[in-house]
C-alpha cells in the first residue's frame, strides 16, 4: 500500500510537469482575457504604433527584485507590468527587444540604471534604493524613459509605455502653430518701450517642442502642421474659419482656447471698449461637430469661487472666477487626471448636442450648483458681491473645456465659401481630434504662475495646474491618432467587492446592536437614579430589591447582546473563509482545467482544420 501510494504521488508530480510543458508548447501564444476592463488586452493603437516600426527598439525593465522582498502589492504590479511589456515583445515580432533587469546595490546594472536617469527610491533604514522604471532606445541612439512606474498612474500605464515606444519609433518632432489675438509672446511696449517677457506657457512650450507663431489662418500655413493651437481667435473671417475647418478634415488636432470675455483683451483706452468685442469663438466650426459656446453667458460657480478683494478691501467670493478640483477634472483622461487645481477667469459654457459619429468627453465641469451669468456684469464690475444679485442655481454641472473625437464632417458641407479657391475640399474625416476650452484668461501668469527676478534670472512658481494643462494637451495631441486612442484603463489591483458587501452587511447589524446595547444602558441608569435618589439610608445609598432586580436584568441583556455581536461578527469571518475556500476552488483547480479543456479543443479543432485542406 505504501509503495502505490508512493508511486501515485511520482506519477502525479510527472503528469503536472508534462502537462506544464505540454502548455506551454501549444499554448503559449493563445490568449484569453476574462477581466472586466480587459487589463490583459493591448489596445489597437498599441497594435498600430508597434506595427509601425521600422526598426528595432531596445527596452530596459529596471526593478528591484531582492530589494522589494517585503513589498507585495508593488511586486505584483511590477509584475504586471513586466507581462504588459512581454505582450509588447509578442506583438512586435522581433522589433521590440526586452531585458528585465535587477539592479541590486552597489551593481554595475544599477549604475546603468542611474546613467540612463532612472529615479530611485529609499525605502529602508539601511539605504537600499529601489528601481521599478523603464528605459528604451533606437538604432539612432535616441532614449526615453519612463523614471518610475507610480502605482497611483496604474490606468495609465498602457498609455505611457505605447508613448515612449512611439517616441522611439519617430524620428521627425510634430510641426504645432500658435495663433493669438492676444500677446502672448515676448515683445516691447510702445508706451513705455519696456520689454515684455511674454506669457509663461507660451515659454515652456517652446522648452518642450518646436512651435512657430502663426500671424495669418492662411490654409498655406496650416497645411505642414500637425497640430493648431488657437488663443482667443477674435473675429475669425470666412476664410480663416474654412482654413481651420480643412486643417482639422485632413487630420490636424486642433485646441481652442476661447472665450466670452477675454480680461486679459484690454484696449489702451478701456473707456472705448465696446461690449463683446473682447469674446472669441468658433461656433461657426464647433457647431458641426455638435457644440457649441453659448453667446455673452459667463459660468458662475459658487461652491469653487475664489476669495479676491471686495470694494472694502475685505476678501470675497467672486462667482465668475473658480479653482476647479479634481471633482471637476476629468479622471479618466490622461491630461487631467493627475491635476489638482486648474484656475479660470470669466468661463464660458458649452452646451454639447452631438452630431452623428462624434463623441463628446467632458475634461472640466462646474459642480451642480453654478449657473449662467451675462458677460456684461463683468464690464464694469466694481465689486464681486454684486455678481449675487439675482443669481441662480440652474441645478446640473456646466462643461467648461471638451474633447472631441470620432467621425465630424464639415462646417462648409458645399464646399468653400464664395470667392475663396482652397483646391480639393475635404468633406468628412474619420480621425476628428479637437479639444475646446472655454476660457483664455487661464492662460495668464496672473491665474496660476509667480514670477519673480533672481539676479537677472525669470524664475516662475506655479501655484495651480494650468500650464501642465496647456502641457498635457499639447503632448497628448501632438502624438499620432493611434496613440492619443490609447486611453486609460481600469485598475489591475481591485478590492474584494463582494467580501467588503459582507463586511458592511455585519458591521450595519453590529452597529445596531451597538447602538441597541447604549439606549438599554442610558435607559437603565436613568431608571436606577430615579429610585436611588427617593431611597437614602444613613448617608449612603442602598439596593433595594427594585434596584437588585434592575441591574441584573441589565447584567443579563448586557450579555445577551454581545453574545450577538459575537456571533455576527462569527458569522462574518464564516462567510469571507466560505468564499475564500470557494475562490481558491475555481482559481487553483476549476479554471484552470476549464481553461485547458477549451484550449485543447481549439488546438484539436484547427489540426483536423488544417488536415482537411491537406
Amino acid at each position: 500500500m505504501k509503495l502505490n501510494a508512493t508511486l501515485s504521488l511520482i506519477l502525479l508530480v510527472v503528469s503536472f510537469l508534462l502537462f506544464t510543458l505540454v502548455n506551454n508548447w501549444l499554448f503559449s501564444s493563445a490568449r484569453l482575457d476574462l477581466t472586466e476592463n480587459n487589463l490583459f488586452t493591448v489596445s489597437e493603437g498599441t497594435r498600430e504604433i508597434i506595427g509601425e516600426l521600422e526598426e528595432p527598439i531596445n527596452l530596459y525593465f529596471f526593478f528591484s527584485d531582492k530589494v522589494s522582498e517585503d513589498l507585495t502589492s508593488l511586486r505584483a504590479y511590477a509584475g504586471r507590468v513586466q507581462e504588459m511589456l512581454e505582450e509588447y515583445e509578442l506583438i512586435a515580432g522581433g522589433n521590440i527587444q526586452l531585458r528585465v533587469i535587477d539592479p541590486e546595490p552597489f551593481s554595475e546594472e544599477e549604475d546603468e540604471a542611474a546613467t540612463f536617469g532612472l529615479q530611485s527610491v529609499p525605502i529602508n533604514q539601511a539605504g537600499d534604493e529601489l528601481y521599478f522604471g523603464l528605459a528604451g532606445s533606437n538604432a539612432l541612439d535616441g532614449e526615453e524613459i519612463i523614471p518610475f512606474f507610480q502605482p497611483d498612474r496604474e490606468e495609465f500605464l498602457e498609455y505611457e509605455v505605447t508613448k515612449l515606444i512611439h517616441a522611439l519609433g519617430t524620428d521627425n518632432r510634430p510641426a504645432m502653430g500658435i495663433y493669438s489675438s492676444l500677446s502672448v509672446e515676448p515683445s516691447v511696449d510702445p508706451r513705455t518701450f519696456q520689454q515684455n517677457p511674454g506669457w509663461v506657457f507660451r515659454s515652456q512650450l517652446e522648452e518642450l517642442f518646436q512651435i512657430q507663431t502663426l500671424e495669418t489662418l492662411d490654409s498655406g500655413e496650416l497645411t505642414p502642421l500637425d497640430l493648431l493651437l488657437l488663443v482667443h481667435p477674435k473675429q475669425l473671417s470666412d476664410t480663416d474659419l474654412y482654413s481651420i475647418d480643412q486643417f482639422v478634415m485632413n487630420g490636424g488636432k486642433l485646441i481652442a482656447f476661447v472665450d466670452p470675455m477675454a480680461e486679459m483683451d484690454q484696449p489702451e483706452n478701456p473707456g472705448m471698449q465696446m461690449p463683446g468685442n473682447n469674446s472669441s469663438d468658433i461656433n461657426r466650426l464647433s457647431q458641426a461637430w455638435g457644440v457649441s459656446m453659448r453667446e455673452g453667458q459667463v459660468l458662475g460657480d459658487p461652491e469653487y469661487a475664489l476669495l479676491v478683494g471686495g470694494a472694502d478691501g475685505r476678501p470675497v467670493r467672486h462667482l465668475g472666477i473658480v479653482g476647479f478640483t479634481p471633482e471637476n477634472l476629468s479622471q479618466d483622461d490622461v491630461v487631467t487626471a493627475n491635476l489638482e487645481v486648474i484656475n479660470m477667469s470669466t468661463v464660458g459654457i458649452l452646451d454639447v448636442d452631438l452630431a452623428d459619429g462624434v463623441i463628446a468627453e467632458p475634461l472640466i465641469v462646474s459642480s451642480d450648483q453654478a449657473g449662467s451669468l451675462d458677460a456684461i456684469q463683468f464690464q464694469f464690475l466694481q465689486n464681486p458681491e454684486e455678481l449675487l444679485a439675482g443669481f441662480a442655481p440652474l441645478g446640473e454641472s456646466l462643461i467648461a473645456a471638451v474633447r472631441l473625437s470620432g467621425k465630424g464632417k464639415s462646417a462648409f458641407p458645399d464646399g468653400p465659401p464664395e470667392g475663396i479657391d482652397a483646391g480639393d475640399h475635404v468633406g468628412e474625416t474619420d480621425a476628428l481630434q479637437v479639444v475646446l476650452i472655454a476660457d483664455s484668461d487661464m492662460l495668464s501668469d496672473r491665474l496660476w504662475v509667480q514670477v519673480q527676478n533672481f539676479f537677472g534670472q525669470q524664475i516662475a512658481s506655479a501655484f495651480a495646474d494650468n500650464g501642465s494643462f496647456v502641457t498635457n494637451l499639447v503632448d497628448n495631441l501632438s502624438g499620432s491618432s493611434a496613440l492619443i486612442n490609447v486611453r486609460s484603463r481600469g485598475q489591475y489591483s481591485r478590492p474584494f467587492e463582494i467580501v467588503e458587501d459582507l463586511r458592511r452587511d455585519a458591521e450595519s447589524q453590529y452597529l445596531q446592536s451597538a447602538e441597541d446595547l447604549q439606549a438599554q444602558l442610558a435607559e437603565t441608569e436613568r431608571q436606577l437614579s430615579e429610585i436611588e435618589s427617593a431611597r437614602l439610608e444613613e448617608g449612603l445609598f442602598t439596593l433595594t430589591p427594585e434596584q437588585e432586580e434592575a441591574l441584573d436584568q441589565f447584567q443579563d441583556e448586557k450579555l445577551r447582546i454581545r453574545k450577538e455581536l459575537r456571533d455576527v461578527r462569527h458569522q462574518l469571518d464564516k462567510d469571507i473563509e466560505q468564499l475564500g475556500s470557494l475562490l481558491k476552488l475555481m482559481n487553483i483547480l476549476v479554471m484552470p482545467l476549464l481553461l485547458t479543456g477549451l484550449l485543447l479543443g481549439i488546438r484539436v479543432l484547427g489540426l483536423a482544420r488544417t488536415g482537411s485542406r491537406s
